[in-house]
């Protein structure tokens, strides 16, 4: 009987070990993701001049809520969103207050509630419908290919960096073994950065100068129908975006969550996420395509990695120090990784073509083309646009679904 304890209180110590190992293998891979969406989820706020810290506590808080609307389903991380980065600096301008911007960003959630109850009336099929391969996979590629010039205009500043970085990252993807696969961006980061030490390529004032510990600089909105009209109309170009963004999210995971969670709870959590954002000074949350090409390379898709890198977020909200050492990170550290990143997701696309075993017939050449020219056009130096209002104007990936859609529904009744 003895033994028989022994036995089974050496295997509940052993339970607890490797449980213990688990969540440190989940912190490491959190902080990972918090690598991958901290430059972005930063970088919004400080060209439009809303707070960085506001924004990594909306950051967070808003991944957590859109977790909690998505039954803990869904591996996604929500930082700042880039496409209201040219209204709110416009807001700003007009009015000289940033308060207003933040009246517009609540009426953008309510907008994105209010489609997720449309579309949990009409059904997802409904929606499906309207995005079959020929169309989602060529909006994918265009997703990570519009994010790769981002990411050589930040190597660009230093390219030895940027190519240690990216070289190391891609040897761990390629060569490594186990756990220590998953490991490839924090490596990477890591070599990189020890090399700009070397090099004094490190601006260590940011370190020295940021107080331990702060409370953000939380503000309370403002409403003005003008800053709404500027603002609100973002959201038909982010609907479109926020359908790209889960369904390459949900191929790389090997899941649909179009139909489970659902698409109406996944614009629920993005538009609870943006609402909350705007109450309290942060810019509008996304789903973020970085933290989507974190889960391609380490293959590991547990949600709850994603929810510990939130409250990570949220706790650099306050901690001072921390938030220096990663605003110290170099620019051109953080383009190699993110090459590698945004490659990603555009190989995905390549991907969810050949998967569905799409025809290359001229009709679905012709949709694909149709979707990848306009995705494409403003880094082809064609100004494609239609406009919504004097500030705002549909182009880009919204307009390239919105026309590949069309041309779809049209060459399909047609031929």
């Amino acid at each position: 009987m003895t033994e028989v304890k022994d036995v089974e209180r050496q295997e509940a110590e052993e339970r607890k070990l490797n449980d213990g190992l688990g969540e440190v293998k989940k912190i490491i891979l959190a902080f990972q993701h918090l690598l991958a969406m901290f430059g972005a989820t930063v970088l919004v706020p400080m060209l439009t001049g809303l707070n960085t810290s506001v924004a990594l506590v909306s950051a967070g808080v808003g991944t957590l809520i859109f977790h909690m609307c998505t039954k803990k389903k869904v591996p996604v991380f929500l930082g700042s969103s880039f496409a209201f980065i040219p209204v709110i600096i416009t807001v700003g301008q007009e009015y000289g207050d940033l308060t207003y911007a933040q009246g517009g960003i609540i009426v953008a959630g309510i907008l994105y509630i209010l489609m997720s109850l449309i579309v949990a009336k009409v059904g997802v099929n409904a929606i499906k419908e309207f995005f079959p391969p020929q169309i989602v996979g060529p909006m994918i590629i265009v997703i990570g290919a519009n994010l790769i010039p981002v990411a050589f205009g930040m190597a660009k500043g230093n390219l030895l960096l940027s190519a240690v970085t990216l070289g190391t990252a891609l040897v761990i993807t390629l060569f490594g073994k186990g756990f220590f696969k998953q490991l490839s961006i924090i490596s990477g980061v890591t070599v990189g950065y020890i090399l700009a030490l070397i090099i004094h390529a490190v601006d260590t004032s940011v370190v020295t100068s940021a107080q331990i510990f702060s409370i953000p600089a939380f503000t309370m909105p403002k409403f003005s129908i003008g800053a709404i009209a500027i603002i609100a109309p973002v959201v038909l170009a982010v609907f479109m975006e926020h359908i790209g963004d889960i369904t390459t999210n949900g191929m790389v995971v090997g899941q649909n969550f179009m139909e489970d969670p659902g698409l109406n709870r996944t614009l629920l959590g993005d538009g609870l996420a943006t609402l909350f954002a705007g109450l309290i000074g942060g810019p509008a949350n996304t789903t973020y395509g970085e933290n989507t090409g974190v889960l391609a390379i380490t293959k590991n898709y547990d949600p709850s990695i994603l929810r510990i890198t939130a409250m990570l977020a949220i706790v650099l909200g306050f901690i001072g120090k921390v938030g220096g050492f990663l605003q110290s990170i170099p620019v051109p550290v953080m383009g190699g990784i993110s090459l590698m990143l945004f490659s990603m997701i555009a190989l995905i696309g390549f991907q969810t073509i050949k998967h569905s075993k799409t025809k290359l017939d001229a009709r679905n050449i012709v949709i694909m083309a149709v979707v990848l020219i306009i995705g494409l056009s403003a880094n082809l130096g064609i100004n494609i646009a239609i406009p919504i209002t004097s500030e705002v104007s549909l182009s880009g990936l919204s307009l390239a679904a919105i026309a590949g859609i069309v041309v779809n529904k049209v060459l399909y009744a047609i031929y």
